[in-house]
């Protein structure tokens, strides 16, 4: 019997500003351009990618499995996965893509688009590292469209290149 590959990390790391946190990710983005909802005394958000947040909400997420560097280079070798990267640009730039992955277009992706029209692929979803919420955010979103082997790398690509491993340059 096959166990799903579910998965819940910290990662996809978008734009800070984009979200209006004053804090830093480690996705590198420098400064937000608007109050972060936590300096404002706002509570939580289960849907803001933000470390905070993502550390608030772990508990909600706990349907997702995460994967570690070990396990991820096992699945890529049997080719029983699709890796996503949930970085943005910069982030990309700056460390490279886990080679073979699909690059999302950012927090509002659109599934349908972006991910594998079989809903039950194996989707391990990844950002900068563990300080960043990013890879969470795009694996409830894959989970919210029906997908149903969904996955978090926490480490992200930091972790991936601290373990030794591959990068590619993003295209484009």
């Amino acid at each position: 019997m096959k166990t799903p590959l579910l998965l819940a990390a910290a990662s996809l790391s978008l734009s800070v500003a984009a979200f209006g946190c004053a804090h830093h990710c480690d996705h590198g983005a420098a400064q937000a351009k608007q109050p972060c909802h936590h300096a404002q005394g706002a509570e939580h958000k289960k849907d803001c990618p933000c470390p905070e947040c993502a550390h608030e909400h772990a508990g909600a997420a706990s349907h997702l499995k995460t994967v570690t560097v070990a396990e991820l280079v096992g699945l890529q070798a049997e080719k029983k996965v699709t890796v996503v990267d949930a970085n943005d640009a910069e982030t990309r730039a700056k460390f490279g893509v886990i080679p073979g992955a699909v690059l999302l277009s950012g927090s509002d992706y659109d599934a349908a688009k972006e991910l594998p029209a079989q809903k039950d692929t194996a989707l391990v979803f990844y950002c900068a590292s563990a300080k960043c919420g990013a890879s969470h955010h795009a694996a409830e979103k894959a989970a919210a469209a029906g997908y149903t082997n969904v996955a978090v790398f926490p480490d992200g690509i930091k972790g991936w290149s601290e373990a030794g491993k591959p990068t590619d340059k993003p295209k484009g």
